[in-house]
């Protein structure tokens, strides 16, 4: 059972300014947050990607923190696995996994934990990397065992005891760029690589960052107004406990 052995901090430890996770806050933000409402005891499996939790703390709600790297936790954060959760059976009423659930293996038995330690009727809120074709040396050296489809996403949910509420794609209107990006990786990529620390993401000019910060706005303004995108290079999930696992 492995939560991205070898592996050790989000690339976010690093660069938490890096356009990607600053376009991420505002995208999980827009498609996920009004099912965040009524919720005040949550969890943040994976926190060493603060950046793009960070609207979960408006005041009212208290937020629980837990990752495997201890360099990504605040000052009251848990250091722990995904896979075995350090927290009492239905302790919480919304969990959340921005980016962790294709670093765990067994996937089924990191979606049997959020469902355990959520309380009937919680709510899950998840994020993870999109299309398995898009595979290259980033995910190997970022600790990732498989990305997913929105279908493959609802599936592995709804087999965890959860009734979907939303599913989209997110980061479509940059999505040429990423897949020229892949193509590029693809072309250069080593045979051999192995997962490492802390993985560097890619170098963009200023100029570029803004360019891709502005054109994630469309998504924003698209997902804000419940408009589910067709494709992208993220898949996000909002659900609710209904039963749990078998």
């Amino acid at each position: 059972m492995t939560d991205a052995e070898g592996h050790g901090g989000s690339p976010s430890i690093a660069q938490p300014d890096y356009w990607w996770y600053l376009a991420r806050t505002e995208l999980l933000h827009a498609a996920l947050s009004g099912f965040a409402t009524g919720h005040s005891t949550v969890l943040d499996i994976g926190s060493a990607d603060g950046p793009s939790a960070g609207w979960l703390r408006d005041g009212t709600r208290q937020v629980a923190s837990l990752d495997i790297d201890p360099r990504g936790l605040r000052a009251n954060g848990v250091c722990g696995s995904a896979l075995s959760l350090p927290f009492a059976d239905a302790g919480f009423d919304m969990v959340c996994a921005f980016d962790v659930i294709e670093h765990c293996d067994p996937e089924a038995e990191a979606l049997a934990e959020v469902s355990r330690v959520l309380r009937p009727g919680g709510r899950f809120l998840m994020a993870v990397p999109a299309y398995q074709w898009a595979w290259t040396d980033f995910d190997v050296a970022n600790g990732h065992h498989r990305r997913y489809t929105k279908k493959r996403a609802v599936a592995a949910v709804e087999r965890a005891g959860f009734r979907v509420d939303r599913s989209t794609y997110a980061f479509t209107s940059v999505f040429p760029g990423f897949l020229a990006e892949r193509l590029a990786r693809r072309l250069r990529e080593r045979k051999h690589t192995t997962s490492v620390d802390v993985v560097e993401v890619p170098q963009v000019p200023r100029p570029l960052h803004h360019a891709l910060m502005a054109a994630t706005k469309v998504d924003e303004a698209l997902l804000r107004r419940r408009v589910d995108l067709p494709y992208g290079s993220s898949v996000f999930v909002a659900a609710t406990k209904v039963s749990d696992p078998l």
